[in-house]
This record gives structure tokens, C-alpha cells and sequence, in this order.
């Protein structure tokens, strides 16, 4: 059986839109496309030297 009053403890309320926006844009996470940029320019810079 549910216990509402643990399970009202345990509740946290969602970010709003812009916050939860806000939240996602600010976190600096690498990509596949970052990747394979850097890859291309490591590669370029090999081949020259």
C-alpha cells in the first residue's frame, strides 16, 4: 500500500520551461559532431608535422 506522507516527503517539484532550458543549455557536454571535429583537426595536425 502507498504511504502518501513518505512519498509527498520524497517530492520534489519539476523546473519550470525556462529553467529546466536554462539548466540543459549551461552544461558544456561534448557531442559526436565536437568529436569528430577534433578528430579531423588532430589528424590535419599530424599529417603536417
Amino acid at each position: 500500500m502507498i504511504n502518501f506522507e513518505e512519498e509527498l516527503k520524497k517530492f520534489h517539484p519539476s523546473l519550470e520551461v525556462e529553467d529546466a532550458e536554462e539548466a540543459i543549455y549551461n552544461q558544456d557536454l561534448t557531442d559526436m559532431a565536437d568529436l569528430l571535429v577534433k578528430m579531423v583537426k588532430e589528424s590535419q595536425e599530424a599529417e603536417e608535422q
